[in-house]
């Protein structure tokens, strides 16, 4: 990346200047590599394409065509609008052209891009395919039609786990022809949503074999390091990585964003939402179509509110807030007015990060790092299709992101993430051991597609019999429907709105007590709820929307021991182990804290019952020169605690993960250790692979996390280093110095 030239004028040029700007820097643009249509083609798509204005292909769409024409499962992981929709779907609509009997499955994670995949094949218009969508809200009597008479489905994962597997007789015919199964933004299957999904796709596998057919599986994903590997994780089965992107690229403009800090011992900052604002304004005002991507939905709106302010009453009409909870005709309408250029601004929770076509817009603004670069180059890639884009980052006082302003190559020069699941995590399978037991018999044959760890399991599953045909299901409703895709625990807490009777969603046992106690503040979708009730004998919470100006930390203690390490290995002058551990938490309190300055308001105790669960985990045990003047207490635990802090932070850089899905443990003297140890562990009871990533990227890991610490500007610690909004222990006892003294000695052990 070259820094920006002295010369380059654009409309945006003068709005970014000043001390806010941590950096500025170009992507080159990039010219087209094609490939002619391929002759194969039949004459009825080959004309649909040539009717659409589409005479040749880019290099990698034809790549993915002749990898699939030879029978083989593909990934294609390219960027943003280097069409990878037309890349799975040429192979599956030639398909379905030449074999009147041909059947095509498509999933998306969301019901709103099924819809804009379902526009986009009709405005094709190959006359052989007959596409319909099939989810929650399809009406009851179009479902049969849809059954016998479509060749193309459109669906999610929630409803092939509940709605068709379950009644795969109902879809005989359909099972018996399945050529393709297209799984779209394959990236978001990961964590325990994504080893919920890899079961569903392999009972898809098993039931489609019972009916005498291996359908090809073409997966897209948003950029990511691991592809392959993603995609045999989630399938069972290899497949072809087309990863060169060949589509053309306009010249981009990248700015990073620092808020002008207000106190830099507290690490405290203007607002980032006030930034956004500012420069959401500055750009419509110049007429610059513009897409803000904020991490909640109050945020969406206060920044559309605020730029509206600044603007005269003309321009400020050309701008809408987009988000979760509008009504389908809404978004639809606003998606309409950004395609036609009606609209100049539009502020975003990441409902318009995935694939949803909105146009082509001059500029992309991310109000904090979306957690993932995955995530942060899809957002960015919604600006400058055509012509110089501009691309900003408004960094948060978040840890990573405060990183990522003084450390910007961290950011722009990095590889993106490997997306981690882990299918066999018991936790996660039991419940499709039973599912697909109750589709059909499970017996030894069944290995080929559901993994030998499946009939491991079998005998170990309440309500399975062992017959002379194999494990059956002997209970009495389909088991599907008890296994949420979203959670590792059958017995999650159902949270309720109180006020419509709505269910939000669902929280595992382990976290509902400190997220759903009585008087928390819950988020649900970037909205605030406030929790009434939490009934532990009904496992429901009940909450009511909430417009506070405060948030809770919950006060738990945690003790881990370790129940079975199973990879030791001397790294970074220690030794560092991976293996499973078993959790105990309790919650004992909580505090009410200010949104403006975090200052505590109270702090009100709570008497919930305790948890454990087992997961998997990385730890350490520092060696007595890496501890050399740190070790009276209580500096030693502060350092250690410090360090911890730290190391989860920057965890999501190696691993596609959320702060909020990793958990931690310091202490100066562990029972199984004797001696001082440092525990990350997956926040998921059974472990879905965060952990083991920190392992075995542990070098790179603690460097960064070094490199954290040191630039930070605070003398003490503040939240954008070794405070954790998450901390049980309410951020007291954290050492900055004593970490970096501790993290910096173990990189030069390297």
């Amino acid at each position: 990346m070259a820094p920006v030239s002295a010369t380059t004028t654009t409309t945006w040029h003068d709005l970014l200047a000043g001390d806010e700007l941590a950096h500025l820097a170009t992507e080159a643009a990039r010219e087209a590599r094609t490939a002619p249509l391929p002759a194969t083609l039949q004459p009825a798509v080959r004309e649909a394409l040539t009717r659409g204005g589409i005479h040749e292909l880019y290099a990698h769409q034809a790549e993915a065509y002749g990898a699939a024409r030879g029978g083989g499962n593909v990934i294609v992981t390219t960027g943003t609008a280097s069409g990878k929709t037309l890349a799975f779907n040429l192979p599956v609509l030639d398909a379905l052209a030449a074999d009147r009997h041909a059947r095509a499955l498509y999933l998306y994670p969301t019901k709103a891009l099924a819809q804009d995949q379902a526009r986009s094949l009709g405005a094709l218009g190959v006359a052989a395919v007959r596409a319909a969508i099939y989810d929650g809200d399809t009406p009851t009597e179009r479902r049969r039609q849809i059954r016998g008479w479509a060749n193309l489905v459109l669906t999610n994962p929630d409803m092939l786990h509940i709605g068709i597997l379950p009644r795969h007789d109902l879809w005989g015919d359909f099972l018996h022809n399945l050529r393709f199964v297209v799984v779209d933004e394959a990236h978001v299957y990961r964590g325990v949503f994504g080893s919920h999904v890899a079961n569903v796709l392999r009972r898809l596998r098993r039931l489609a074999r019972i009916y005498g057919t291996e359908p090809q599986f073409l997966l897209a994903s948003a950029t990511i390091a691991n592809a392959g590997e993603l995609a045999h994780a989630l399938t069972g089965q290899n497949a072809t990585v087309v990863e060169d992107d060949a589509a053309p690229r306009a010249e981009r403009t990248v700015a990073l964003w620092n808020p002008p800090l207000l106190d830099a011992e507290l690490g405290l900052r203007a607002s980032a939402l006030g930034e956004a604002s500012r420069l959401l304004a500055g750009l419509a005002g110049r007429g610059l179509r513009t897409i803000c991507f904020a991490k909640s939905r109050k945020s969406a709106e206060l920044i559309h509110r605020f730029a509206v302010d600044r603007l005269d009453a003309k321009t400020a009409q050309r701008l809408a807030p987009y988000r979760a909870g509008y009504t389908p005709q809404q978004r639809r309408e606003i998606e309409r007015r950004l395609v036609e250029g009606e609209l100049l601004g539009v502020t975003s929770t990441d409902a318009l990060e995935l694939g949803i076509d909105i146009g082509d817009l001059d500029c992309a603004i991310s109000v904090g790092f979306p957690g993932t670069v995955a995530s942060l180059r899809q957002q960015w890639g919604r600006a400058g299709r055509r012509g110089h884009g501009l691309a900003i980052l408004i960094a948060s006082e978040d840890a990573l992101d405060q990183y990522f302003m003084r450390e910007p190559p961290a950011l722009l020069e990095r590889r993106v993430e490997a997306a981690i699941l882990d299918h066999a995590n018991p936790r996660v399978l039991d419940g499709h051991v039973a599912a697909a037991a109750f589709e059909a018999p499970l017996d030894g044959d069944d290995a080929a597609t559901l993994g030998r760890e499946t009939l491991e399991r079998a005998p170990h599953v309440p309500e399975l019999r062992q017959t002379q045909h194999g494990w059956v299901w002997a209970g009495k409703e389909a088991p599907a429907a008890r296994v949420p895709l979203r959670s590792t625990s059958p017995d999650a807490f159902l949270v309720v709105d109180a006020s419509s009777g709505d269910v939000l969603g669902l929280a595992e046992r382990e976290r509902a007590y400190s997220t759903l106690h009585e008087g928390a503040v819950y988020l649900h979708l970037g909205r605030q709820y406030l929790v009434r009730e939490l009934d532990l004998e009904a496992r429901r919470a009940l909450v009511e929307p909430f417009d506070g100006d405060w948030y809770t930390q919950a006060k738990k203690e945690t003790e881990t021991s370790i129940e079975e390490p199973l990879r030791v290995e001397r790294r970074l002058g220690l030794e560092l182990s991976f293996g499973r551990v078993s959790v105990t938490e309790q919650v004992v309190a909580y505090q009410k804290k200010a949104v403006a300055d975090g200052s505590t308001l109270a702090t009100i105790p709570l008497e919930l019952p305790a948890t454990t669960f087992d997961t998997e985990a990385v730890w350490f045990v520092p060696r007595p020169h890496q501890l050399d003047g740190l070790e009276a207490m209580p500096l030693l635990l502060s350092s250690l605690h410090a360090a911890e802090h730290s190391l989860i932070a920057l965890l999501p850089l190696w691993a596609m993960c959320d702060r909020w899905d990793i958990g931690g443990l310091s202490t100066n003297l562990h029972l199984d250790t004797g001696a001082p140890t440092v525990f990350v562990y997956d926040g998921h009871a059974g472990g879905v692979g965060i952990a083991a990533r920190g392992f075995d990227q542990f070098e790179g890991w603690v460097a960064d996390t070094a490199e954290l610490l040191a630039g930070c500007p605070c003398e003490r610690g503040c939240p954008s280093c070794v405070q954790s909004p998450k901390c049980g222990n309410l951020n007291e006892f954290l050492d900055k110095a004593g970490a970096l003294t501790l993290l910096t000695r173990m990189s030069n052990s390297g």
